[in-house]
């Protein structure tokens, strides 16, 4: 068990996933991002299954064939693309996100990736992540879009300009 390194990454990330959020005028949301972290269902798989370099979830997939701690996360959490879809007689839909809760996604993949990466990370780090280990037929056709959009932005031109771009995309999405 790793608990204190855990709690100190889960910690570390949720304080850059608040940062990038009050840039978009998340307040609310940066305050109160991935706070399920911290119950027992996320928690100690958590800090059994960490690495330091991945999510925690990634190694319990492997070990267990799924995360538990995945599956409560996501459920609980709006600004994960997966939360959005709908299983039905009529099959599967999947739903486009909410300007605010994509928002939040997409400073919650940034931050994720100056976590893990370090000082490996660069502005093209959550693209690299997206084109490589994004599933983009498993959420809804604008979400994907929308999504490239932003994270080739941060690329292309940086923090300052991403965030300032979320900030209006929310307001002419409400």
């Amino acid at each position: 068990m790793h608990f204190f390194k855990h709690l100190s990454t889960v910690v570390r990330h949720r304080r850059a996933v608040r940062r990038h959020c009050f840039k978009c005028g998340l307040i609310r949301q940066g305050l109160t991002h991935d706070l399920s972290k911290f119950s027992p269902a996320e928690f100690i798989p958590g800090a059994k299954y960490y690495q330091g370099n991945r999510s925690p979830q990634a190694q319990e997939r492997e070990e267990k064939g799924y995360s538990a701690a995945w599956l409560h996360h996501k459920g609980r959490n709006k600004h994960h693309f997966e939360y959005w879809t709908e299983f039905s007689k009529d099959g599967i839909k999947y739903i486009k996100m909410p300007a605010k809760y994509f928002a939040e996604m997409v400073c919650d993949r940034i931050a994720a990736c100056k976590i893990y990466l370090k000082d490996k990370y660069t502005d093209a780090s959550a693209l690299e992540y997206f084109e490589n280990r994004t599933d983009i037929t498993k959420m809804h056709p604008e979400t994907g879009e929308d999504l490239r959009r932003f994270l080739t932005m941060l690329k292309e031109r940086g923090e300052k300009e991403t965030f300032k771009a979320l900030k209006q995309f929310i307001k002419d999405n409400k």
